[in-house]
């Protein structure tokens, strides 16, 4: 099975070489591996050790930040080294302050993963959330170099759980401990015969917390406003957007903030075109240059968890693709919360559903319903604020006990 698999992250990256001639993500991700081992040899060997965060992109980074975070607020002298799989992490997070080096997550081939460690020479290792490499595991493993899953949630469809799993629960018994959401993945892991597993919550709640409290003001945003009923809407794709400009059509009196998952140029473009004179580019945004705009397109990365500040309702994206984007954002600062179908892999959007502190809609006239209940019934939008917020409040916590666990 081993050899399968190497065959398999082979052809994984032949085709990812095909890919790159046309996908963006695809050519950013070999650019960020190319000649890195050697400049890893260069920057980071015999420099250590660290300790070493991985996160897959960058919702995993929000679930990391707390815990890189802490520790270098507990233990100033340790050095940290940050890793990413994916471009979208990579490329917004590369200048990240309170990692001491940052860097791609070369691919998971056992030489690839030998040399890394061995340059890395990590003190302990945190895989955030998910991503189980053989290769890595087994190496750490054999080093008895200490690897934490955090934040990890784990669901019995997952193939670890199949019969035909047996390989892969090989690589969830290399790690040390597992530091997971709920009691369901506890269970599902020590039905496998895996007791080194402890239910610390969500290191998310903790990140979000940290900014409702530290929230940065913007004025401009603030006059946009103007103190009207305002849509956030946080990550969306053509779905939301769409739904949006219906609604937008009855509804000439609210205001719409809208940052959108994709901050490229083309997507930009598109934004514009389907909003018309309407709307307006953050970048161009003046003191008095948006008067008769409804539509604030933030056309940046780095703003959408302030500008949830300024808003009444919000709209998370993803939720008509393969999955919403972060829903606990928007409910630290007492947000009702609208959304997609497809959320019931996301435990707190699930929670939040229950608690009717979150909406999801199938179509527009659902979304109408929704919104023009949330636009006219204040009083209603008051309880569920106060919900939201006591529901964040209520799961802070995970990061601290994750710390005492592992040092």
């Amino acid at each position: 099975m081993r050899l399968l698999y190497n065959f398999g992250l082979s052809v994984y990256f032949i085709l990812l070489k095909f890919a790159a001639i046309r996908n963006p993500k695809a050519k950013a991700w070999l650019r960020g591996r190319k000649k890195l081992l050697k400049q890893l040899k260069k920057d980071v060997a015999g420099k250590g050790p660290y300790i070493w965060v991985h996160c897959a992109s960058l919702g995993e980074f929000e679930q990391g930040r707390p815990l890189i975070e802490e520790i270098k607020r507990r233990f100033p002298e340790k050095k940290i080294l940050l890793t990413f799989y994916s471009p979208s992490g990579y490329e917004v997070q590369k200048e990240y302050k309170s990692a001491d080096y940052i860097c791609y997550l070369p691919l998971d081939k056992r030489r690839n993963a030998r040399r890394f460690i061995k340059y890395v020479n990590p003190e302990k290792v945190y895989f955030i959330k998910y991503e189980f490499w053989f290769n890595y595991l087994s190496i750490l493993k054999k080093k008895k170099i200490p690897v934490y899953f955090v934040s990890a949630i784990f669901r019995k469809e997952q193939l670890f759980f199949k019969r035909r799993g047996r390989w892969y629960r090989k690589m969830l018994k290399k790690a040390t401990h597992f530091f997971v959401q709920n009691p369901q993945s506890e269970r599902l892991l020590k039905n496998i015969g895996i007791e080194n597993v402890s239910v610390c919550g969500d290191t998310r709640f903790d990140r979000v917390a940290h900014i409702s409290e530290n929230v940065k003001p913007l004025p401009l945003v603030e006059r946009f406003v103007r103190g009207r009923f305002s849509i956030v809407a946080g990550s969306s794709w053509k779905a939301e957007d769409a739904l949006i400009m219906q609604y937008l059509r009855i509804n000439p009196n609210i205001r719409v903030i809208l940052a959108p998952h994709e901050v490229t140029p083309v997507n930009i473009e598109r934004i514009k075109n389907l909003f018309g004179d309407n709307a307006i580019l953050y970048s161009e945004l003046k003191e008095n240059n948006f008067a008769d705009k409804q539509v604030l397109v933030i056309d940046n990365y780095g703003m959408l968890t302030s500008l949830y500040q300024y808003g009444t309702v919000a709209i998370v994206g993803g939720g008509f693709g393969v999955g919403i984007h972060n829903v606990l954002e928007p409910a630290c600062f007492g947000m009702p919360v609208i959304f997609g179908p497809n959320y019931e892999r996301f435990k707190e959007a699930v929670e939040l559903v229950e608690q009717s502190c979150a909406f999801p809609v199938n179509n527009i006239e659902e979304f109408n319903i929704i919104i023009n209940r949330l636009t006219y019934d204040t009083k209603t939008v008051d309880v569920i604020s106060q919900q939201a917020a006591a529901y964040v409040k209520h799961n802070v916590g995970a990061t601290a006990k994750i710390i005492e666990a592992t040092f």
